[in-house]
């Protein structure tokens, strides 16, 4: 996957805007202001710091090689997912997908209902 179908996918979920509010080297995807997503642009290694459970980032990082503890992130809520070493890309999405579920999951009660 690259970055403009990942880009694509994740901006295609309710309430996800994408901006570079720490410069234009990182895309950030939000889902209703909250982040969900990183991209970094600027490096030669494609990635993509995603939002899971504790526990099966635990399980996520001892399986894969290419899912590390999330790159400037805090690591027990955090994996960077490298792109380019061969992951399915079924397994990219749901990783994605299960990213915004947390994240949307988390949203004021009020907010997720009038969706």
């Amino acid at each position: 996957m690259d970055i403009e179908e990942i880009q694509t996918y994740c901006l295609a979920k309710p309430l996800t805007t994408a901006t570079c509010p720490f410069g234009p080297e990182t895309l950030v995807l939000k889902v209703a202001g909250k982040i969900f997503a990183l991209l970094p642009l600027d490096t030669l290694e494609l990635s993509i710091n995603l939002k899971n459970l504790p526990d099966k980032n635990v399980e996520l990082c001892e399986e894969y090689n290419s899912i590390i503890p999330g790159w400037h992130m805090n690591k027990m809520h955090w994996i960077t997912v490298k792109l380019d070493f061969g992951l399915k890309k079924s397994l990219i999405l749901q990783l994605i997908d299960e990213s915004y579920q947390i994240v949307f999951d988390a949203l004021p009660k009020k907010l997720r209902e009038s969706l």
